[in-house]
């Protein structure tokens, strides 16, 4: 009975002990789009409520200015931030075509499509196995209306499996020069058929 007693404070013991002791708790971050801004050599990264982040710390990471990102980072102080990851994405323009129907348009699945610091977001799923594949956004010349049309190529890749794309492209070749909003249209091909949405850049 006496030993049964002794172990019964024994485990009262180590429960009390780990119940004290605070669990590990990992850092808040947030991922968001920005873009990189580089005037000389410290980088900074602008997101797209026009907020400027700076890094306490960037390591491996060189960048160039007016590049897009997706940037994994934890608030520290005011501005000053910890980079957790950072990774390029394709930054892109508006383009002129006068013949739309002539564009390579191989479907892919809509993930998130938004307007954020003058820019088209996009976050996308493609069928990939090896090759690269090309993207573009172009400019309906013979539309009165302002049409965007978004265009991907899988030059031949076979069938693979699911990969996201993302990219980013400067709207400021389509806005109107007194500031006013300019609505749009973007054009997009997906398995489903091809998806159009109303939009407005500011």
């Amino acid at each position: 009975m006496k030993w049964r007693y002794i172990a019964y404070l024994s485990v009262v013991f180590l429960i009390a002990f780990a119940c004290e002791k605070d669990d590990e708790r990992i850092d808040d971050f947030l991922v968001e789009f920005a873009t990189v801004v580089k005037p000389a050599e410290r980088i900074t990264f602008q997101l797209d409520n026009n907020k400027a982040l700076i890094p306490k710390e960037l390591k491996d990471y060189s960048g160039k200015d007016g590049q897009r990102v997706v940037l994994n980072y934890t608030p520290l102080r005011d501005d000053t931030v910890k980079v957790n990851s950072v990774s390029d994405i394709f930054t892109g323009t508006v383009q002129e075509s006068n013949a739309v129907n002539t564009l390579i348009k191989d479907p892919v699945k809509i993930q998130s499509v938004w307007i954020g610091g003058n820019y088209l977001n996009l976050i996308l799923e493609i069928e990939y196995f090896e090759k690269t594949h090309v993207i573009g956004l172009f400019r309906n010349t013979q539309s009165p209306s302002v049409d965007l049309h978004f265009a991907h190529s899988k030059d031949g890749d076979p069938p693979g499996y699911s990969k996201k794309l993302y990219a980013s492209f400067s709207l400021s070749a389509i806005k109107s020069a007194d500031g006013s909003p300019t609505p749009f249209r973007l054009h997009i091909n997906t398995s489903g058929g091809e998806r159009v949405f109303e939009m407005e850049v500011k």
